[in-house]
């Protein structure tokens, strides 16, 4: 996921931003570079690949100037290269941005009919030359700025400088975070409080829709309207590392932000973007002579692992067993020695799952385990760990954790495929492809808030609630309901669509919510057939669909969330998002501890 770290005031801006964005390196990048004022001037300064290569090039060719802006690069639209790297820009003005601009091939058009020509394949250069022009017409700086924003569409993060102003900087976020940092005499924009962490401990956490003008003496903030408001200053721990809640309401709240930080992060260890191949670290066995896979987990863990085994089956051709922790052991399954023992776990202390792990050990199986803390006893006792990079988890109710599980399950399935030769080259290249488009298109999810919204108003006044999904969609149901049970303690199941009619049919009524997850894969139509008659006996659907499958349901669903559509292959990981976050908001609503529901803990350590 990109970065951006900008300061205005009286010190040399390209050592203090460089170290921003060093700070920011957790979030994944594939380039990097640096814009300041030079004398008045706009310079740039960028490079392919890690922060170093730029740091070489500003050695080489130094920046000056006390305005600065910086980015790491996280490629979605366009190649990993210097050229495509941020910041981009003109002579009047340069601009970093995190996110995705939906509507730039629009944008595109209109300013290559008055004149603008684009250098890169961004999408992100849309913003620049809008600015540009706005520029050439007269308009101030701020309302440049304010004029392109109303314009934009999709998640985004924005910092600009310009030339000839000094001092000045513009920054504007919808859907994507970005802080103001306040110094003695000079003021910082970040990404994220670590970025600003050495520099100011006072931070202000931008609200969606808020642009900012940042000025060495202070900000001023204001919506896209210009209307000014009033944000709160915060004052942050000092230590890079301290856990906060970064101005969200809960634990939970800032984890469902951090979904697409920790799938970016996942896929920069697994992935390179550059040849477009799954690097896995060497295994301690042959993926290609694996006769078969067993996975295990408990939980959200668990359902990860449903998915997992659809994408295994279906594009590596390996066959797979799944059974939670807790039951594997007491089924003692005839297992053939050289087979594979997959475990998904958070702590990698879960102690259902490492006892599965030891019996599988007994069985001279290989252990393979997918963890988010790679120094714990399941790693000391696996094979070989692939890790989630999805940080620290606060919230109970696991979260971004469950979508670093998915990415991780992908890039083995990839892998798997490749030794066994049921995926080619090109076929690596799209599915891979697809996952790269995933940090921005799960970012996107969170411009949808307000329809969540809307739908938990239904869910909190029931009772009873039904998931439903088909396929993948399946697994992602029922992570949808174990949410709603864990933090609002409604009672909710989740049913193969197709099983509705063998028996839950029977509870639909006005007063029990049926929630789909229903996007337009190859099964669309079979779920579209299911909710059709559920909606003839009185129910009230709600439905997670995609742009393509909104089409079809407006018809008969009562409210839908609609994503954007991605590749069949990384669907449950979207869709995975806004069923957490209806939970969450259910749970707002009827307000219980969101972040320490009852009887729960974050790590079960006894079986």
């Amino acid at each position: 996921m990109c970065g951006i770290c900008g300061v205005v005031g009286l010190r040399h801006a390209t050592p203090i931003v460089f170290e921003g964005l060093r700070r920011l390196e957790y979030r994944g990048y594939d380039s990097a570079g640096i814009a300041t004022l030079v004398d008045g001037r706009v310079e740039r300064r960028r490079a392919a690949g890690k922060l170093d290569n730029l740091g070489r090039l500003l050695e080489e060719s130094p920046l000056g100037g006390t305005t600065g802006i910086g980015h790491t690069r996280w490629a979605t639209h366009g190649a990993p290269t210097a050229c495509n790297a941020h910041p981009h820009g003109t002579e009047r003005v340069a601009i970093v941005h995190n996110g995705i601009i939906e509507n730039f091939e629009t944008l595109r058009r209109e300013l290559e009919a008055v004149g603008q020509v684009f250098q890169t394949e961004t999408d992100s250069e849309t913003i620049a030359l809008m600015v540009d022009y706005y520029l050439t017409q007269g308009l101030a700086p701020k309302e440049a700025a304010l004029k392109t924003l109303n314009r934009l569409e999709g998640a985004y993060a924005v910092a600009m400088i310009f030339a000839g102003h000094e001092g000045l900087m513009i920054g504007a976020c919808h859907s994507a975070p970005l802080a103001v940092g306040y110094g003695d005499g000079e003021m910082f924009l970040g990404s994220d409080s670590l970025a600003l962490a050495p520099l100011t401990r006072r931070i202000t956490y931008m609200e969606d829709g808020d642009c900012v003008v940042i000025t060495p003496a202070g900000a001023d903030f204001m919506r896209f309207d210009s209307t000014p408001v009033t944000r709160k200053e915060q004052t942050t721990a000092l230590a890079a590392g301290s856990i906060g809640k970064d101005g969200y309401r809960h634990y939970m709240e800032k984890e469902l932000h951090e979904h697409p930080l920790v799938i970016g992060q996942t896929l920069q260890r697994m992935v390179d973007p550059a040849s477009r191949r799954v690097m896995l670290p060497e295994m301690p066995f042959d993926l290609a002579s694996v006769p078969r896979a067993v996975i295990t987990a408990c939980g959200s863990a668990f359902y990860a692992g449903m998915i997992g085994r659809y994408w295994l089956e279906d594009i590596a051709r390996l066959p797979v067993d799944i059974d939670v922790a807790s039951e594997m052991r007491y089924r003692n399954p005839p297992l053939t020695a050289g087979s594979l023992g997959l475990l998904i776990s958070q702590s990698g202390e879960t102690a259902d799952t490492l006892a599965a792990l030891r019996s599988l050990r007994e069985k001279a199986v290989h252990i393979l385990s997918v963890l988010n803390v790679e120094h714990s006893t399941m790693a000391r006792e696996s094979d070989v760990v692939l890790g989630t990079v999805a940080g620290p988890e606060i919230s109970v109710a696991s979260t971004k954790a469950f979508t670093a599980q998915l990415t991780v399950l992908a890039c083995l399935t990839i892998a798997t495929a490749r030794a066994r030769g049921t995926l080619d080259a090109l076929g690596e290249e799209e599915l891979v492809s697809a996952l790269l488009d995933l940090p921005s298109r799960a970012a996107e999810v969170f411009t949808q808030g307000e329809a969540v919204r809307r739908m938990a108003q239904v869910v909190a006044e029931a009772r009873d609630v039904l998931y439903l999904g088909r396929g993948s969609m399946f697994p992602v149901a029922m992570e949808g309901a174990l949410k709603l049970k864990e933090i609002t303690y409604i009672h909710a199941e989740a049913y193969a669509a197709g099983e509705m009619k063998h028996g839950p049919i029977s509870l639909i009524d006005r007063t029990v919510p049926i929630v789909a997850s229903a996007p337009y894969t190859p099964l669309f139509d079979k779920t579209l057939s299911n909710l059709q008659e559920a909606k003839a006996r009185g129910g009230r659907l709600l439905v997670f669909t995609d742009t393509k499958g909104a089409e079809r349901v407006s018809a008969i669903a009562e409210d839908m969330v609609v994503l954007p559509h991605v590749h069949d292959f990384v669907a449950p990981i979207l869709q995975t998002i806004p069923v957490q976050m209806l939970a969450y908001e259910v749970a707002v609503l009827k307000g219980t501890d969101v972040d320490q529901p009852r009887n729960l803990a974050k790590s079960v350590t006894v079986e």
